[in-house]
């Protein structure tokens, strides 16, 4: 693979990953982390995420149930603050060293406006596909002036990339929209 290619490979991975992490932070009625290690939590003077601070492991008990156990239980009410208020709909309870945080089923007009949500980020994902595509070919263009042959031979490897890099993320899609569906 040319280095041109494979930089702008690098380019549509790294959206892709943006692309994830976004599309993650819809939720589909099941308990993952996800929901809440991107939180906002007062502590030690400061603010943080509870997942990059370390403040607490963060898991399941069931696809209902999420538990938080912080590693210092001395902010364990912090944790609670802040996911009360971050306003994501979740009711934290502190359970001894622990909180519980059950998450209540989505009704049919809450899926479809998360559906709606999630096509709105896939469609914002495809245009970044498309902006870094719009990059490398002008690239090209002017680091192979004059070698059609080069031009069209990476044009054609930057659009399979293209091409291949829309269909991940329109199965991203269709398994979310499945997520989202299920009862």
């Amino acid at each position: 693979m040319d280095p041109l290619a494979q930089e702008t490979k690098k380019k549509i991975d790294k959206v892709l990953e943006v692309l994830r992490g976004d599309l993650s932070t819809i939720r589909t009625g099941r308990a993952t982390p996800s929901l809440v290690e991107n939180i906002i939590i007062n502590a030690y003077g400061g603010t943080a995420r509870l997942k990059v601070m370390e403040l607490a492991t963060i898991g399941t008990t069931d696809s209902k149930t999420l538990v938080i156990t912080p590693f210092d239980m001395s902010i364990i009410t912090e944790i609670q603050k802040g996911i009360e208020a971050a306003n994501v709909g979740f009711n934290p309870v502190v359970d001894g060293n622990l909180i519980r945080i059950s998450i209540p089923p989505l009704s049919q007009e809450r899926r479809e406006e998360l559906i709606k949500a999630m096509k709105h980020k896939l469609e914002n994902g495809k245009v970044m596909v498309r902006q870094v595509r719009h990059e490398s070919m002008e690239r090209i263009k002017k680091e192979f002036e004059g070698k059609e042959d080069d031009i069209k031979r990476l044009e054609k490897e930057v659009q399979k990339l293209v091409d291949d890099t829309i269909e991940t993320i329109d199965s991203y899609g269709t398994q979310k929209e499945q997520e989202l569906m299920q009862i």
